[in-house]
């Protein structure tokens, strides 16, 4: 196998070579130090790279698996990186804002510990939107890193705010990341990257040492090429922790995904398609036609979303959760060093959403959540299209990339709810860049999900194709 062949493989195929001593992990990790430095660095997808940390842990993951081989664990071995809102050991942890360039943390936040005990190998922080998006922001330029560049077209974004994990898992600099939602964050840069994404239920993996942009939304998971290594990823981040309050105590199964369940029952929002790329529409349809004449899925039934303001509700939660998060740098002006215009203002009209707003916004969960309950009586997953156009160009503000689509609040509302999802490659639209399908579950569902995407992915080959990189 080539380099490439090497770094485009799945964290599966990796950890088999690795036990079969086909590759080493110190050879592995430096083939993707390699690229970070090279592929990594013309996307703008890193912020830091632990070329000697890196090694020397991969060194011990080789020498555990000398001994052990059969017996080490899945993620033995195996390069990742994090979003650089995760505290890490052993470099800075920028929030991706000029503000915090040089803030450093004397610990590893929960996940990135998690991940370094089960023996992967950190090699790399990576790029993200200045404070995750907290402030606003209407284009790809958002970040004192710069733009992060699509693999599939560089004139392209990755899609926020975990644009470094997305670029970064998409050009094989990292086997996979680790991405934090609040409204979108996982689910967009892998539907525009062609990854296999799983936003996990909110409580379901601990945020401890990482950034907060909202502490009733936020939300850390796995971003992949396949399913199956998604679910793998999960099952050793999830769980409970005494640091995080928040953290569910209910474990996660990750033993292997059954090859075959009974059919599942899909919810299709109705008139979702209606604004969406034509290319996004067919692959959505096509995708679930393979579904369905598989015998994966029934025969999709119609649905309405339950009527609720839901992008006026998470606009009133961020605004208030995140002017509390950053009230000392929207006070102090430093917010004026953002790279975004929209964010240099947004921290203060932030500052002016009414009390009441919040208050109602945070009410109207409790029946939100009671009323989806109620649609997943009578189906078991809803499929859309992750979002409704490819990826955005990174020359114009995103206002004035396609006009005429529009997403359905979907995204929104499973954030506000808390419940899972997972984004998986359909096909490819205009301009060469990847289009995905988001299927939804009720809380701590992500099982269900993985094994969904994964007989998906075991029935077509989007997931497996790569981008031409120079």
């Amino acid at each position: 196998m080539t380099d490439a062949d090497l770094a485009f493989s799945s964290v599966e195929q990796l950890g088999a070579m690795l036990r079969t001593k086909t590759v080493s992990s110190v050879e592995l990790t430096k083939i993707y130090l390699k690229r970070l430095h090279t592929i990594g660095k013309s996307h703008n997808a890193v912020v830091t790279i632990f070329d000697d940390l890196a090694l020397v842990d991969a060194a011990k993951a080789d020498d555990l698996l000398a001994r052990v081989g059969d017996g080490a664990g899945p993620l033995v071995g195996i390069p990742f990186g994090v979003k650089d809102l995760l505290a890490a050991t052993g470099g800075p942890t920028t929030w991706g804002a000029a503000p915090y360039k040089n803030q450093t943390f004397d610990y590893d936040a929960t996940v990135v510990k998690r991940l370094r005990a089960a023996g992967a190998v950190l090699v790399a922080k990576l790029a993200m939107i200045e404070l995750a998006g907290g402030m606003g922001y209407d284009q790809a330029d958002a970040s004192f890193t710069g733009p992060c560049r699509n693999p599939w077209n560089k004139d392209y974004w990755t899609g926020g705010s975990s644009s470094g994990p997305g670029a970064a898992t998409a050009s094989g600099c990292v086997a996979f990341a680790i991405g934090s939602e609040t409204d979108g964050s996982i689910t967009n840069p892998s539907s525009y990257c062609g990854l296999s994404g799983i936003r996990p239920t909110y409580g379901r993996v601990s945020r401890h040492g990482a950034m907060a942009l909202c502490w009733t939304l936020d939300k850390l998971g796995p971003m992949c090429r396949t399913a199956n290594d998604a679910h793998v990823v999960l099952s050793m981040i999830a769980g409970y922790d005494p640091d995080d309050p928040t953290a569910s105590s209910l474990s996660y199964d990750g033993s292997p995904l059954f090859a075959s369940t009974p059919p599942q029952r899909v919810g299709i929002i109705r008139h979702a398609t209606d604004k969406v790329q034509p290319e996004v529409r067919k692959n959505f349809e096509a995708a679930l036609d393979t579904l369905r004449m598989s015998g994966v899925i029934g025969e999709p039934v119609e649905i309405d979303l339950p009527k609720y303001p839901y992008d006026d509700c998470i606009g009133a939660i961020i605004a208030g959760e995140g002017g509390a998060a950053f009230r000392d740098i929207i006070q102090d002006g430093r917010v004026q060093t953002l790279s975004d215009p929209g964010g240099r203002r947004g921290g203060y009209s932030n500052f002016l959403v009414p009390a009441v707003d919040y208050v109602d916004a945070m009410r109207l969960r409790a029946p939100m959540k009671a009323a989806f309950a109620k649609l997943f009586e009578r189906i078991d997953v809803i499929a859309a299209p992750t979002f409704a156009t490819v990826a955005l160009p990174i020359d114009i503000t995103f206002d004035k990339a396609y006009p005429g689509t529009n997403d359905t609040p979907l995204i929104s509302a499973c954030n506000l709810i808390g419940i899972p999802a997972i984004s998986v490659p359909s096909g490819f639209g205009i301009h060469g860049l990847p289009t995905g399908i988001m299927f939804v579950a009720p809380a701590f569902e992500e099982r269900r999900l993985a094994t969904l995407g994964a007989a998906y992915q075991g029935r077509t080959h989007w997931h497996g194709r790569r981008p031409t990189l120079t």
